[in-house]
C-alpha cells in the first residue's frame, strides 16, 4: 500500500448471523483491509466480529479499531459517539490504512456504520458500502415463507420506536429489533387481528423460531425480527 495516500473506508455488511451468508465481496474486502473497525469495546462480545471471523479468519491477525456505540436513543450521546468514531477512523485513514467497518445484516439498513460514513464523506474521505444479506430476507427463508408475493407491499419498521401508526399500512410488515418492545407489539398485533411469525437471533447459535404470535415469549432478545400480515 502507498502509505502517502489516505486510506479508503468500507462499511461491510456481514449478514444476520450465519457466516455462510457473507458475500464473497465482503470476505475479500475484510482480507484486503489492514484495519477492521467494530462497533464494540470487545471483539469477543461483538456479534458482527464473531460472524466475520468464521468466514474470514484472517481478521484475527489484523489491527482492530474499537468504536463502541451506546445502546441509547439519547441524541446527544449518540452524536458524541458517532463524532468520536469518525475522528478516530479519520486518524487511521490519514495514515494510509484502509478500514473495514463491519456491521450486522446489510450495511444500508439501519446500520450504525452509516453515521460514521456520513461524517467521513463530509471531510472528503473515500467511502464504499458492501452489501450483506438483510436479516428480514434470511428470517423469511428460515421460516420457509415468502416475504412478499405478487402485488404485496413490504414495510420495514424499527420496532424500538412507536409502531402503532405503521400497523395501518397495507401489505407485509417487518418489525426489526422487536425484542425491546415485544409485549406491546404483540398486544397491538392481536388487536389488529394480524398473523405473525418471528425469528430470534437469526442464523446464530442461539436462534429460535416462532410460527405463531401466541408462541412468542415476552422476554425475546434484542435481535428479534417479526413478520406480520
Amino acid at each position: 500500500m502507498n502509505r502517502k495516500m489516505k486510506g479508503r473506508w468500507y462499511g461491510v455488511g456481514v449478514g444476520p448471523g450465519d457466516p455462510e451468508l457473507m458475500t464473497l465481496k465482503a470476505v475479500r474486502i475484510l482480507r484486503e483491509c489492514s484495519v477492521v473497525a467494530i462497533p464494540h469495546s470487545e471483539k469477543e462480545r461483538c456479534a458482527a466480529y464473531q460472524i466475520a471471523a468464521q468466514a474470514a479468519p484472517e481478521i484475527e491477525e489484523k489491527t482492530i479499531l474499537y468504536l463502541p456505540m451506546p445502546m441509547t436513543r439519547d441524541r446527544d450521546r449518540l452524536d458524541r459517539s458517532h463524532q468520536e468514531a469518525a475522528a478516530r477512523t479519520a486518524a487511521v485513514l490519514d495514515d494510509g490504512w484502509d478500514v473495514a467497518f463491519i456491521t450486522l445484516g446489510d450495511s444500508t439498513v439501519y446500520s450504525t456504520c452509516l453515521y460514521v460514513m456520513g461524517r467521513l464523506q463530509e471531510q472528503g474521505y473515500e467511502t464504499e458500502l458492501i452489501n450483506g444479506v438483510p436479516s428480514f430476507c434470511a428470517a423469511a427463508a428460515r421460516l420457509g415463507i415468502p416475504l412478499v408475493n405478487g402485488a404485496e407491499e413490504l414495510h420495514v419498521i424499527p420496532a424500538s420506536y412507536p409502531v402503532r401508526e405503521a400497523l395501518g399500512l397495507a401489505g407485509v410488515k417487518v418489525f426489526m429489533k422487536a425484542g425491546t418492545r415485544i409485549s406491546e407489539l404483540k398486544k397491538l398485533l392481536e388487536e389488529q387481528g394480524c398473523r405473525a411469525v418471528m425469528v430470534e437471533n437469526c442464523g446464530m447459535k442461539t436462534e429460535r423460531v416462532y410460527g405463531d404470535l401466541k408462541e412468542i415469549p415476552e422476554d425475546a432478545g434484542y435481535f428479534s425480527l417479526l413478520v406480520a400480515r
